[in-house]
């Protein structure tokens, strides 16, 4: 299977909290957060970081929004195969459309109910980490 390392793009500091403590309860991955695109790009881009299984990456996010994290992403080979979920509060239409356009293999709306929260970020889990197969350069 490779990695279990779970990248989280994530400025919210209780958003964070909350998904690290979900996948953690269900022993799922291990968790590196990084606060904001600037971050995320730096952390990808250099080969000594272990390359995470899958990216959980907010779309509203200082320095680079997660759109064009996702872009950049796409455009490295090193990357471009890497899985990546937006998990966003943002129900807009067009953030979802621009998601998979710019190349998301998924697309989740925060619940904002804990228990829905809890049981979508396991699932995620699971099913990235555990499930999924993916491919690196």
């Amino acid at each position: 299977m490779g990695s279990d390392l779970i990248l989280l793009v994530e400025d919210d500091p209780d958003d964070e909290e909350l998904t690290r403590t979900c996948l953690k309860a269900h022993h799922i991955g291990r968790i590196h957060t990084v606060r904001d695109g600037a971050e995320a790009i730096a952390y990808l881009d250099d080969p000594h970081h272990e390359m995470p299984r899958v990216v959980l990456l907010d779309i509203k996010l200082p320095k680079l929004n997660g759109l064009e994290v996702l872009r950049r992403i796409r455009a490295q080979p090193r990357t471009e195969f890497l899985p990546v979920v937006i998990m966003t509060s943002s129900k807009q239409e067009s953030d979802r459309v621009s998601s998979y356009r710019s190349g998301a293999n998924s697309f989740v709306t925060k619940p904002i109910d804990f228990d829905a929260f809890r049981d979508a970020v396991q699932q995620l889990g699971i099913y990235w980490v555990g499930l999924n197969e993916t491919t690196y350069h």
